[in-house]
């Protein structure tokens, strides 16, 4: 079997992300400890401790790059995401799905590179 794959085809740009309908929908916990589910994390205890500022680094970047909308509504915090979205471990195209959609990432991103 032989597939013909064109010029300029990158796998990246087949990779759907998923978003809530709006950011309102994000009323995460903002303190306390975070467990996710293995499709965002498949470590042994995928426990993350939200006053770490590592930990809740690497769980808003896992659960925007990898949750469902119910999961992300259910663990992001609006105010949260907003603080930490230019800093946040994505694939450009993750950032640039979620950046089309709310405005005021975008412009929490142009913020922090100005």
């Amino acid at each position: 079997m032989s597939v013909t794959v064109s010029r300029g085809f990158r796998f990246e740009q087949t990779i759907p992300y998923d978003t809530p309908e709006s950011l309102d929908e994000l009323h995460g916990p903002t303190s306390g400890a975070v467990r996710v589910r293995p499709r965002i994390d498949t470590s042994p205890d995928p426990v993350y401790d939200l006053a770490d500022p590592g930990q809740r680094w690497s769980l808003y970047s896992a659960v925007v790059r990898d949750g469902l909308p119910s999961e992300q509504a259910a663990i992001l915090n609006r105010s949260v995401l907003l603080v930490l979205w230019a800093e946040l471990n994505l694939p450009a195209r993750c950032r640039e799905v979620w950046e089309d959609k709310f405005p005021e990432l975008a412009e929490a991103s142009h913020r922090k590179a100005s």
